[in-house]
């Protein structure tokens, strides 16, 4: 009997993913085989590998995916080299401040997409901080930092950064102190114990954060769009066009296979290149890494001087573009992307409280995270239960499939359902961008509250039991009463995911349901007032209240776990 209690927990988190993100990738692949284009047409038609062939052949559409590609790898490597020390620091961080550093990756984590790159715009704007800095030692400005490929990358590390970090930490602070103990006791330096024995045990952890971060950037628009100026092309940006703006969804579907299919290639060779780094996931012998004697001396130097200046780079890029968001939000000028301070006002806030500019939007914004939210946490909450308490045959296969939408593009999903809710017309779009956002929140609530479960007392549940107590009464004032933490941590976290959610939603919404983060970023691409700064700043400021209540239950640092 209990060997289909696991099974059944997983259930309906299993159906939901079934439903809403299983079906709109197969229907994704299926519009991809679209001879042509016809938005009121039947899903399945006659196969035809056109829209392939005209990407191939269409120099245009080959520039772009090689661009998007070599764009994701430059991203890829610069989040690896400012993730590293900020994971390093995060991990050699005492306990008790150490809640309060992680809260330095989740601020930004949680933070509006549309936010971080409108504050990385007035950093590389012509009269930005950068300039501003530099002029004032007598440098020449320099005129030509936005509307690059440099631009995009920057924006785009900024983005996905806390991935790669997160992704580094969960190796780093899992290594023995034993080791380092052993290390040191060789005479191992700092420089050189980080290069020995830091850097191979967090190979995993890099080969997680670089395919996570690729993934996830090659198919970005949001940044790409804001700091690209319409003259940096990403793939994301030529699906969201052809999808929404020319409706071709054939041609849509095709670009986001193909640029699915380019990012596991890559998630592929990423994985063989570095598991040959690791032979010891083999369980083969393997030679300790070791550095010329020569070597040795030139690293204790360089080291520390470059994980400092790396350390203080990875920090001012996550946390300065949101420090001159607020700063921008109290600046007298016309528009938002007018980078320079002229002068200090308070009527962009009178506009966001007092004139309802954005009401609407915000209360849909609302509504949805928390819908998403309870959604997401009541098909999590018995996730966690079969994964915690009642293994089943299968687990590890299931749980890579819950996951699975962390790694895949989200624009394939956008374009999947907006084929889907074009035919269910009886569905309410807003149902439809709850699917997605429960999506979004799940990978996340499952992790939360899966180790939650793990560290809930069993022997109180058995005392329950002893006095009487029925399976109801038991979840009920024993098992929820331990989950409380772990379920407001979540719920928080859950909350934030849907409010700030762009990608995915810039599909679904409607003349009547667009959400605040959606007309932000709609506005941004023509002129947009100081005004988005000022909500924007409320919304920083509500994070950060949100995590310091969350940190109040849980440590911060615990959020996240394997």
């Amino acid at each position: 009997m209990n060997r289909w209690i696991g099974p059944a927990l997983a259930a309906p988190v299993t159906l939901w993913l079934l439903l809403s993100f299983a079906a709109p990738m197969l229907v994704v692949l299926v519009l991809s085989l679209h001879e042509y284009p016809d938005p009121f047409g039947p899903i399945f038609m006659a196969p035809s590998l056109a829209q392939y062939s005209d990407i191939v052949s269409d120099g245009f559409y080959y520039g772009v995916v090689s661009e998007t590609v070599l764009l994701g790898i430059g991203v890829t490597v610069l989040t690896a080299l400012l993730g590293y020390p900020l994971a390093h620091w995060l991990a050699r961080m005492p306990v008790k401040y150490r809640a309060l550093a992680f809260s330095v990756i989740l601020i930004p984590l949680l933070t509006n997409v549309v936010v971080r790159s409108l504050g990385i715009i007035l950093l590389l704007a012509p009269e930005g901080l950068i300039n501003t800095v530099t002029g004032f030692f007598g440098i020449p400005p320099a005129r030509n930092m936005l509307f690059t490929h440099g631009a995009v990358a920057v924006a785009l590390a900024q983005v996905f950064l806390p991935f790669m970090v997160l992704a580094l930490y969960d190796n780093l602070q899992n290594t023995s102190p034993r080791v380092h103990e052993a290390a040191e006791s060789l005479g191992a330096s700092p420089a050189v114990r980080f290069l020995t024995v830091d850097l191979p045990l967090s190979l995993p952890g890099l080969r997680s954060g670089a395919i996570i971060v690729f993934l996830m950037a090659s198919t970005a628009y949001v940044s790409a769009t804001l700091l690209g100026g319409k003259k940096v092309w990403t793939t994301g940006m030529l699906v969201l066009q052809e999808a929404i703006k020319n409706l071709n969804a054939p041609l849509a579907s095709a670009l986001a296979v193909t640029m699915t299919i380019t990012s596991l290639a890559f998630a592929a060779l990423c994985t063989v290149a570095l598991n040959r780094l690791m032979p010891w996931l083999k369980a083969r012998p393997s030679r300790p890494l070791s550095i010329p004697r020569w070597l040795v001396p030139v690293i204790d130097i360089l080291g520390p001087v470059v994980s400092k200046l790396l350390l203080v780079a990875a920090l001012l890029l996550l946390l300065l573009p949101l420090v001159l968001v607020c700063v921008q939000s109290f600046n007298d000028v016309p528009q938002a992307t007018a980078a320079g301070f002229r002068g200090f006002t308070l009527k962009w806030y009178e506009q966001v409280f007092f004139a309802g500019t954005y009401a609407d939007a915000f209360w849909v914004s609302v509504k949805l995270a928390v819908t998403s939210m309870l959604v997401a946490i009541a098909l999590a909450l018995p996730a966690a239960f079969a994964l915690a308490r009642f293994p089943f045959k299968g687990r590890s296969v299931l749980l890579a499939f819950w996951l699975l939408p962390l790694s895949l593009p989200h624009v394939a999903i956008g374009v999947g359902m907006l084929r889907l809710l074009q035919l269910y017309l009886m569905i309410p779009p807003f149902l439809g961008l709850v699917a997605i956002h429960v999506i979004v929140i799940l990978p996340f609530a499952i992790t939360l509250l899966t180790t939650s479960v793990m560290a809930l007392d069993r022997a109180q549940e058995e005392a329950a039991s002893s006095l009487g107590a029925n399976p109801i009464r038991r979840f009920l004032l024993v098992i929820m009463p331990g989950l409380a933490p772990g379920l407001f941590a979540a719920g928080i976290v859950g909350f934030l995911l849907s409010f700030g959610e762009v990608t995915v939603t810039s599909f679904l919404t409607t003349a009547r349901l667009t959400t605040l983060p959606v007309r932000i970023y709609a506005e941004s691409t023509f002129s947009l007032e100081p005004t988005a700064h000022a909500i924007s700043a409320v919304l920083i400021l509500f994070t950060v209240i949100a995590l310091t209540l969350v940190g109040r239950v849980v440590r911060l640092d615990r959020l996240y776990a394997r």
